[in-house]
Parts: C-alpha cells; sequence; structure tokens
C-alpha cells in the first residue's frame, strides 16, 4: 500500500473529505487542528492512500509533538477526546499502523498515539493505554421525550430551580463571556487539582471556529456563575468545557444551560450531542451526563509501544501530586498550564 504524506491544513481536499466520511468529527477539522497549531505549535500531518490530485478516500491524520521534556511523538490527536483512524476496513488499518511503525524506528518517536471511540477501529500491535467514559445523546427524539428522558430529581427539578431562581442567559462568542468562562473553568480545574489550560488556547479556538463555537454562560444576580463551550461540526454539537462556582450548584446554573444547548440543537436540526470523555475517577461528571439521558460507552487510548509498567507509575505519581495546584493562587496556576500543557497534549 503506498502513503502519502499532506498537511491537512492546506490540503484543499481535506475539507471535502471530512464532510464525506462518516466517522469525521470536529477534532478532525482545519480549525481544530489550526487552533492546535496556534497555541502549542503542534504540527498536523495527515497519512493518505490518495496520490495528489485525487479524492481522498482514507486518512489517519496526526500532530507530531515535540518536547524537550516529554519527548518527541505522533499523536491522534492532543487534547482531542477521540480522533478516529478514517481508514476503509480492518486490513487497511493495520496497514496504516505497520507504515507508522516504520515511522516511528525512523523517525525516533517514543510512541504512536490513538484515541478510538470506534471499537472496530483499533490497529494492531497497539496496546491500552487509558480508559474513559464516554457519553452522547440522541436528538432523535422530540423535545418533550428529550426533557421527559431527563432525570427527574437531579435535572428536570433544578432547570425548574433555574427558572425559579431567575437565573439569566447569554450565548455567543464575545470577549466579556470568554472572560466569564474562563474565570469559572479556572475556578472548576482547580477544584479537581490540575492546573487550566491556557487562555490562549480558547481565544485561538474562538478565532478558528468563529459562530460555529458557542459560549453559554447562567448568571445569578449578574454574577456568572456557570458556563459550557460547545462547538459544532456537520450534523452533531460536541460539549468540550465547562465550568461553574461551586458555591452556585443548587441553583442549576449548568443543567440550565445543557438544556438550552439541546433546544438551540434542536432548532438547528443537529442529531447528536457528544457530550464528550470522562475520567473513569469524575464519577459525579458521568453521573451527570448519565442523568441527561445520554448513552455511555468506553472510550480507549492506545499507544505504540503498548506503555511500560515504569511510564504508568510516573504517571500515577503526578497525579498523586494534584492538590498542589489546588493551594496556590490563580494566576500561579494558569501560568502552570501556560508551561505544562504544551508537553503533555
Amino acid at each position: 500500500m503506498r502513503v502519502y504524506e499532506i498537511d491537512p491544513l492546506e490540503d484543499s481536499r481535506w475539507p471535502e473529505f471530512l464532510e464525506r466520511h462518516p466517522l469525521a468529527s470536529v477534532f478532525h477539522s482545519q480549525n481544530w487542528l489550526r487552533a492546535l497549531k496556534l497555541t502549542y505549535r503542534y504540527e498536523p500531518v495527515a497519512y493518505t492512500t490518495a496520490a495528489p490530485d485525487f479524492p481522498i478516500k482514507s486518512a489517519w491524520v496526526f500532530c507530531r509533538v515535540k518536547s524537550w521534556l516529554t519527548g518527541r511523538r505522533l499523536v491522534s490527536l492532543p487534547f482531542s477526546d477521540h480522533c478516529d483512524p478514517l481508514v476503509g476496513d480492518g486490513t487497511e488499518l493495520n496497514e496504516f499502523a505497520e507504515y507508522l511503525m516504520r515511522e516511528r524506528k525512523k523517525n525516533q518517536w517514543r510512541y504512536i498515539e490513538c484515541r478510538i471511540a470506534e471499537p472496530e477501529n483499533i490497529p494492531k500491535h497497539f496496546g491500552n493505554h487509558e480508559q474513559f467514559c464516554f457519553h452522547v445523546l440522541s436528538l432523535e427524539p422530540d423535545l418533550d421525550r428529550l426533557f421527559h428522558n431527563l432525570h427527574k430529581s437531579s435535572t428536570q427539578r433544578k432547570i425548574r430551580r433555574a427558572e425559579r431562581e431567575e437565573l439569566t442567559y447569554k450565548e455567543g462568542s464575545s470577549q466579556e463571556l470568554l472572560d466569564s468562562f474562563y474565570r469559572l473553568l479556572v475556578q472548576t480545574r482547580r477544584r479537581h487539582r490540575v492546573p487550566p489550560q491556557p487562555r490562549k488556547w480558547f481565544s485561538n479556538l474562538l478565532t478558528c471556529f468563529g459562530n460555529q463555537l458557542k459560549l453559554r454562560v447562567a448568571f445569578h444576580n449578574k454574577t456568572p456563575i456557570a458556563s459550557i463551550l460547545t462547538l459544532r461540526f456537520k450534523n452533531s454539537l460536541v460539549y468540550k468545557y465547562g465550568g461553574a462556582d461551586e458555591r452556585s450548584f443548587p441553583f442549576g446554573g449548568m443543567q440550565m444551560l445543557f438544556w438550552r444547548a439541546i433546544e438551540d440543537a434542536k432548532k438547528e436540526g443537529l442529531c447528536k450531542f457528544d457530550l464528550g470523555r470522562s475520567g473513569l475517577e469524575r464519577e459525579g461528571l458521568i453521573v451527570m451526563k448519565d442523568r441527561l439521558g445520554a448513552k455511555r460507552s468506553s472510550l480507549s487510548y492506545f499507544r505504540n509501544p503498548a506503555p511500560k509498567q515504569a511510564y504508568a507509575m510516573a504517571v500515577d505519581r503526578l497525579r498523586s501530586r494534584k492538590h498542589l495546584f489546588a493551594c496556590v493562587p490563580n494566576r500561579i496556576a494558569a501560568l502552570g498550564g501556560r508551561l505544562l500543557y504544551r508537553h503533555f497534549g
């Protein structure tokens, strides 16, 4: 099988290929790849069987990550919940994998990583690295049925509580809304004891996605208390980031925002709401997505060569020190995010 390397940001065939392929997601898109390159200086590359000037029928997109701290590797894709190879059958996928393994040895990459949502898309010779929960809400039912499918006590009642509290709502992609969103994100990341992503990342997402990105913010007495960031791609709405003030959890701000997003998606004729991945330790987040009526499945990340036990132990040691991020001021935590994220994508 002949394999060609292309730049998906420059190749005019890439958007048309994504439009045709049923597994293409927002994470394959030029908007997402451009934001990754602008923020973290990753180099997007796609491997395809299509010769120049021929339509692309199969491809596998990656970013080349170069870090003095964590080494050189090929990742599909950094900071992306999932990014399936867009290939034909399992035989073709394994031929791609064989080619990339030869490239790994030639280029001395530490590893190749892929993030698989479709179970049949697992390449040979790749070992399981991490496991997550994954939720998708079908938008095929009508709004009444979708509301009925929400958990009565924790979701329907919270939405009604938000109405009684007279929470106000704003949506869009303005810098004012980004300010509110980012403050709430920093609070939430500190609560979870991890550094926040750099603000530059979100500014670049706004620039690259334009009106395909929407910030939704809930206010109580003019104070922002909850916010989510969603992206639109083809027939899907994708929830990617969120943050909330824990003191305002009883007011139902987050539940109201997700319901507004569902209503908007139905009006626009979208077919599904991708609620993204959740770490297995994030039981509260998993339950919240369950209670939105979403279908839960597994999401697996694979590597070649398979991760060694020593690497897994090093990751566990890093996670065990997460409490440090909860003890530093917001500015220092944000600085830590700016310094670290590029190396750990």
